[in-house]
């Protein structure tokens, strides 16, 4: 007899592993509601797949998590969340990031993997802009790092109330539910009841859900050995569910009733709930439970000795298998999820193919458009190159055009030396020449500037005056006026530009009096420009040019080109509209007035 019921057992197995080839064959004949709605969903997914929608993607992906969640596949639920969750962040859509990271964290929490669970809680927190939402998400991530039981119901409770003020039910629900786990660690048994009854009040339009709550709370007085409490919460779910016609539901209650019934010594109680569980999951075709409930009967039978009845459950279970499997709906249910599955795999291979495709058509157009740049690139570096050496050239220019000495000041100033020492005026040649060495110093230290400040040009141009009016004493004086608005130390002027025309000024003008002449350099601001006046009472332009030698007309000549040339340069390299214009006095004066204009320049670069 033993070897018999070895072989029946051999046989129990091996049927029940040829479901899922005969579940194929029933998958072509019956269709359930869930085989609608998950062929529905991959059509969506596939037209999402195909227009390249990626927001109606994510969007699938989490509907098909909710699906397999829903049937209690946590596994599968946290595999499409993290597509969803992928798609979501290539798309940067930060509150759909948040919302998936928690529905992905509550499943990890619930499969134990706080780590995990913890990290996903505080990203969401980070990622969404709602501030309760970011509170709820960081009181999760601070409840699952804490090992203190009393913070961790104060930051339930601070959750519990932000969800009651949103009117969040479900999330309520399961905020009270995480209270009661906490209580049971705890073994707070009456605590973990009370606040299964509040998770109970937010999961009335959950019946499942409300069923599982009833289960956990009979659980707990079952553990306190309140197997009368137990019996009447098993019984209450029963008869609700019989009302509802909810089979799955009277299935595992009485499997419920049946253990209870064994545990208070009533087994003719627990047998009779026993087959009737196993009649009700043949009849409905529930393979898994009618497993369960056989093999529970069977493991009685076998204690008692009872051989005959284990007989008898044995025989009657392979008299039925083929209905059994012709109307399990579950393994329907399965199938759909493997079909459903391989359908995504091959759109997500199809689009992997897409993708791979585009990315080389991509690849090879930002070669093209590289190609192109770089050549704009070497072209715009050959311009470069080319304005460089352009720039440079005009700066060596105004460089060596700011470096040419007048050849007949230098000539004047040995001249003026010797005539001191030929007429024994040992004082007058020495203070002549260490005056003249200051200015030629003074310079050649600047000569390398384009820019000096106001303070220095007017220094520099008061040492070359006073070297004149030594030479020439009894001939003119001069005068400096500086506008006291001008901040001398923050205004720039061109580098010896002024130099010149004083020169010119006493030269060809005052030099030539029989009277003592006088000159005037004023620097003033006129409607934000600086203005440069060199006015002296000489002999003027029209007697001067009379007075002239040939040679005097060429050097003139040069003089003037040269500054025109250096301040087009200026113009040019430092975009300064610099302009200088020369006028004779109207008689009966005489003289010439030089005027200089340019912007304020307070930054050179």
């Amino acid at each position: 007899m033993r070897y018999l019921f070895s072989w029946l057992s051999f046989v129990f197995v091996m049927l029940l592993a040829t479901t899922s080839s005969m579940a194929q064959d029933t998958i072509k004949k019956k269709k359930t509601s869930f085989q609608s709605k998950s062929l529905k969903k991959t059509e969506e997914l596939k037209k999402a797949y195909d227009s390249g929608d990626e927001e109606s993607i994510a969007k699938n992906y989490e509907q098909l998590a909710e699906d397999f969640y829903s049937k209690n596949n946590e596994i599968k639920a946290e595999e499409y969340y993290q597509k969803a969750l992928t798609v979501y962040r290539k798309l940067k859509r930060k509150e759909d990031i948040a919302r998936v990271l928690r529905s992905l964290a509550k499943i990890q929490e619930s499969q134990n993997k706080f780590v995990q669970a913890s990290t996903n809680y505080k990203v969401a927190s980070e990622a969404t802009s709602d501030k309760k939402l970011e509170k709820i998400n960081a009181n999760d991530f601070n409840r699952l790092t804490s090992s203190n039981a009393v913070k961790q119901k104060e930051l339930l409770n601070s959750n519990i109330k932000i969800l009651a003020e949103e009117d969040k039910v479900e999330e309520l629900s399961d905020a009270y539910l995480k209270k009661a786990e906490t209580d049971k660690l705890e073994n707070k048994p009456e605590e973990a009841i009370n606040n299964y009854n509040q998770a109970l009040v937010y999961a009335e339009d959950k019946p499942d859900k409300a069923i599982s709550i009833k289960n956990k709370i009979a659980d707990i007085y079952v553990a306190k050995n309140e197997f009368g409490k137990a019996l009447e919460i098993n019984q209450s779910i029963l008869k609700s569910a019989e009302k509802k016609n909810d089979f799955t539901t009277q299935i595992t209650q009485k499997q419920k009733l049946a253990s209870l019934y064994f545990q208070t010594n009533k087994p003719e109680k627990a047998v009779e709930e026993l087959k009737t569980a196993y009649k009700l999951a043949s009849k409905k075709g529930n393979t898994a439970e009618v497993k369960r409930s056989l093999l529970a009967l069977v493991d009685y039978y076998k204690q008692k000795g009872n051989d005959k009845e284990r007989l008898l459950i044995y025989n009657d279970f392979l008299q039925n298998f083929d209905a059994i499997i012709q109307s399990d709906t579950t393994l329907i249910d399965a199938k759909i999820f493997q079909v459903t599955e391989e359908k995504i795999k091959q759109l997500e291979t199809e689009k992997a193919l897409k993708d791979e495709l585009i990315s080389k058509k991509n690849t090879f157009n930002y070669f093209l458009i590289g190609a192109v740049f770089l050549l704009l690139l070497f072209f715009g570096l050959i311009v470069k190159a080319l304005f460089a050496i352009k720039k440079k050239n005009k700066e060596i220019a105004l460089q060596s055009l700011r470096r040419e000495m007048n050849p007949h000041f230098i000539f004047n100033s040995l001249n003026s030396v010797n005539q001191f020492i030929s007429q024994n005026k040992e004082l007058e040649a020495n203070k002549y020449l260490t005056s003249y060495s200051k200015l030629m110093r003074n310079i050649m230290e600047n000569s390398n500037k384009d820019f000096v400040t106001l303070t220095t040009e007017v220094n520099q141009l008061k040492k070359y005056l006073d070297l004149e009016h030594l030479r020439f004493q009894d001939q003119f004086d001069y005068e400096i006026i500086v506008d006291e608005l001008l901040d001398t130390d923050a205004v720039f002027i061109p580098n010896m530009i002024i130099q010149p025309h004083l020169e010119n000024a006493i030269w060809h003008g005052l030099r030539y009096l029989e009277h003592k002449g006088h000159l005037l350099l004023q620097f003033k601001i006129e409607k934000n420009q600086l203005v440069v006046l060199i006015d002296d009472d000489g002999i003027g332009l029209t007697r001067s040019k009379e007075l002239k030698t040939v040679n005097q007309k060429v050097h003139k000549s040069r003089g003037l080109t040269n500054t025109k040339e250096r301040i087009q340069l200026l113009n040019e390299l430092y975009k300064h509209y610099i302009r200088f214009e020369i006028n004779e006095k109207n008689a009966p004066s005489s003289g010439t007035i030089i005027r200089i204009e340019m912007p304020l320049i307070t930054k050179v670069e």
